[in-house]
């Protein structure tokens, strides 16, 4: 029976572009998510909504339908002196804080003399991706799940508390 939106879905994955494997959880936690609420790329959820407990398959998922095509007007010029500290190296990730307060992450594409030119595409932005995925089990989502869109597994056991989330001091852990 082909996978519902609002079930629980429990996936392994392994993720290359061409034959460089670049990211798997294979043989470790499984990824576990909310089918048809876009918490994984569209093209991979897509791709296994046939699919049933215990089947695997190669997904191919296009650049659209991940993380996007290459966009070569996404790169900025910056001062080098806003790197201050920073010993940079071409092909670096850095973080930093958009417009809207969020995190941004950009990759340094090129170091000139007075100035630094970041990229803020996504590194596999325009990449063909090949998805090795076995579907470790379908579930019906609880109401909870159902109302927040947060699978139970993804929550912190009541043994971590509130520390396990990073809350640190601010919620009564010391």
């Amino acid at each position: 029976m082909a996978i519902q939106d609002n079930q629980i879905v429990s996936i392994e994955y392994e993720v290359r572009d061409g034959d460089k494997v670049v990211d798997s959880n294979m043989g470790g936690a499984p990824l576990v998510f909310m089918f048809g609420k876009g918490q994984i790329i569209p093209g991979l959820e897509n791709g296994i909504k046939e699919m049933n407990i215990g089947d695997k398959a190669d997904v191919l998922v296009q650049p659209a339908d991940a993380y996007g095509e290459y966009n070569a007007e996404a790169t900025q010029e910056v001062p080098k002196e806003q790197f201050a500290g920073i010993d940079l190296e071409k092909g670096m990730t850095l973080y930093g804080q958009g417009e809207d307060g969020g995190t941004v992450q950009v990759i340094v594409k090129e170091i000139k003399d007075e100035n630094v030119i970041i990229d803020f595409n996504h590194p596999l932005a325009g990449k063909e991706l090949m998805f090795s995925v076995a579907i470790n089990n379908v579930r019906d989502a609880s109401a909870e799940e159902a109302m927040t869109g947060v699978p139970e597994e993804n929550k912190p056991s009541d043994d971590e508390g509130c520390c396990g989330t990073g809350g640190g001091s601010s919620c009564g852990c010391h």
